[in-house]
């Protein structure tokens, strides 16, 4: 009997993990045991990478170490800054040139040319999360006609990135949403981008390959553009001057998809959407414009009347961080490079976590071309 064909590896387990769980049947989310919410909640970016990275949430002590070590890795050098600079002026994709800034940062990493051991790993993984806000925000800057701003080792992880991007410290409320929407990213089990990283880091090549192949993966709509269309969603009915619930009932009577709703895993709402409410309803009241929220709010409402969740689509962790990051004041077609800033951790956990067993990654695929087919030379054809 032939093997079964598992198209897209739909439930074929290829590796055992410690690092995440996902239970789509609850929409229950936890890393190394940790209930996403309590992290989200409880915990800093910082904390979590090192839960990710180390096994387990640190110390006081621990944590200042780990961050201050983390802040000292921000500055990207010049030349890298013209790179990123002259990819702006070419009018370049910013998932495109963060692609080729983080693959270009590998030339300056001091364990390079060092033995392939975990410890390596993580030292160049932590120089790369620390280096790609740096990079996006130095993008962003650039194509708006500013200056690069230079990153603050005093602020956050997070704090420090809406630092660079709009040359004013955060408020509390912002600095808080957006470490949460860090958080919520980080990691989601074998998604497309992890495997990726996890594919190519079981050849034992350096994590900058993995990273930047992650960051191919993720570039791609059936991945990790879902936020940005959402939000372009949002725009499109707002232009419309329609009732967004009309809107909505419009698209899909046309036989349109509303984006944000349903997930591969998830079969009832996203536990990261219910967060992300939550902080788009404090960015909201902090700064009176109620709009998306009350957009967003009134279409889930209306398709969860329409039976979706019923059937499995429910709102995931797209569906509501687009407003929110809208909300920071960060551009639509910046929110999947954010998308692989937070996720880095994820990739660089899963590369380190892979590569203490490592068997190569080598499936098989079904062959279906012709048989027996007969050569003829070239002069002859």
């Amino acid at each position: 009997m032939a093997d079964e064909l598992k198209r897209g590896l739909e439930g074929v387990l290829v590796a055992e993990s410690d690092l995440s769980y996902v239970d789509g049947e609850v929409g229950k989310l936890v890393y190394r045991g940790y209930d996403i919410e309590d992290l989200a909640r409880g915990a800093s970016y910082e904390e979590v990478l090192y839960l990710l990275w180390h096994g387990s949430l640190p110390t006081a002590a621990e944590l200042d170490s780990f961050a201050v070590d983390l802040a000292a890795e921000r500055d990207v050098g010049d030349d890298v800054i013209e790179t990123v600079r002259a990819l702006a002026d070419a009018g370049e994709r910013p998932m495109a040139a963060l692609r080729t800034a983080t693959s270009m940062l590998s030339a300056y990493d001091p364990d390079e040319e060092s033995d392939d051991d975990g410890e390596a790993t993580l030292r160049q993984g932590r120089r790369i999360t620390a280096k790609i806000p740096t990079v996006l925000a130095a993008f962003e800057r650039v194509r708006q006609g500013e200056a690069p701003v230079a990153p603050d080792p005093e602020l956050s992880h997070a704090g420090n990135f809406l630092y660079m991007l709009t040359g004013t410290e955060p408020d509390a409320v912002s600095e808080e949403t957006f470490d949460m929407a860090l958080t919520l990213h980080a990691d989601h089990g074998l998604n497309a981008s992890t495997f990726t990283a996890m594919v190519i880091g079981s050849t034992m090549a350096d994590v900058y390959s993995g990273v930047t192949g992650g960051i191919g993966a993720l570039s791609g709509p059936l991945h990790g553009g879902a936020n940005q269309d959402v939000m372009e969603v949002l725009h499109e009915i707002d232009a419309s001057s329609k009732d967004p619930v009309q809107w909505v009932k419009d698209k899909r009577d046309d036989g349109g998809r509303i984006p944000g709703f349903g997930h591969r895993v998830y079969k009832v709402k996203d536990p990261r959407a219910k967060i992300l409410e939550e902080k788009l309803r404090d960015l909201s009241e902090s700064s009176g414009d109620t709009k998306w929220l009350d957009y967003t709010t009134a279409i889930e409402e209306y398709l969860t009347d329409q039976g979706l969740v019923e059937k499995g689509i429910a709102p995931n962790v797209d569906f509501y961080s687009g407003s929110v990051y809208d909300s920071l004041g960060i551009p639509v077609d910046m929110y999947t490079p954010i998308f692989a800033m937070s996720r880095v951790g994820g990739w660089i956990a899963h590369v380190a976590e892979y590569q203490e067993d490592n068997r190569l990654i080598r499936p098989r695929a079904r062959y279906t071309g012709p048989e027996d087919s007969e050569f003829v030379p070239l002069d002859e054809r």
